[in-house]
């Protein structure tokens, strides 16, 4: 049954975490990061589609600290994803004020260690043991990189078009990554021959799958950029990737 519990940071301070069970023994914690629009309804279906698939599943609201609370979330991504065109223009400013927060140069240190406390959670729940697998969309995404790179805990990672690490931080990845991208996604596909060289540099096990007629979010089901076939493909992917690697 899925529930939210309060996870402990460093100074008092607690996060909420969305949390599927598996109604058997897990095979595995999974760290699922949400997309630039928080804890929303999507990410609580994606991370109950993981309890069924047998993942005890941890779902971090780490918005809320640099501003953007679910309810928040859920209204501006509606804006952006209207029919209207003058409504998704309107709210472009709107946009940019709300995840300001999360710009600010110590917010990128604080997510990364509130995403190790989860980790630390789901470290001591029954039947996880060591079996840990962290995956996130977007923004989520990038984090996924992020906690893999700083917690060798992780034991596989697949981060769905997120922005990849620095080189140098690259190379303290130890867990496999499967990365989703779409074609028409530009900023991350033009990088992508250099990530992929840093990640052989690095050593890290690591294989980009690209959807040629798919673009950035093309996962989310509730989004106008939704390609049914291709998440589809990816689900089962991502799925298998995760289930062989812990």
């Amino acid at each position: 049954m899925p529930e939210v519990i309060t996870v402990p940071l460093a100074g008092g301070e607690v996060i909420d975490a969305y949390v599927a069970r598996p109604t058997g023994d897990p095979i595995g914690g999974l760290v699922l990061i949400h997309e630039i629009w928080g804890l929303v309804g999507h990410i609580t279906d994606v991370a109950d589609r993981f309890a069924a698939e047998g993942w005890l599943v941890a779902a971090p609201d780490i918005l809320t600290h640099g501003g953007v609370a679910p309810a928040l979330g859920e209204e501006l991504f509606a804006l952006v994803n209207s029919d209207d065109e003058e409504a998704r223009t309107a709210a472009q400013p709107r946009m940019r004020e709300a995840l300001s927060g999360m710009r600010a140069p110590e917010y990128a240190g604080w997510a990364v260690a509130a995403l190790r406390a989860v980790v630390d959670w789901l470290a001591e729940q029954p039947g996880v043991d060591d079996r840990i697998a962290a995956t996130g969309f977007c923004f989520g995404g990038t984090y996924a990189f992020l906690l893999a790179a700083h917690d060798d805990r992780v034991r596989a990672v697949a981060p769905f078009y997120g922005t990849a690490p620095s080189a140098d931080r690259i190379a303290d990845i130890s867990a496999p990554v499967l990365a989703i991208y779409g074609q028409h996604d530009p900023a991350l596909i033009d990088a992508l021959p250099a990530v992929t060289e840093a990640m052989a540099e690095g050593g890290v096990d690591f294989t980009a799958v690209v959807y040629p007629d798919s673009a950035h979010a093309f996962f989310n089901d509730t989004g106008r950029r939704y390609n049914r076939t291709d998440a589809a493909d990816a689900w089962e992917r991502v799925t298998a990737f995760l289930r062989s690697r812990v």
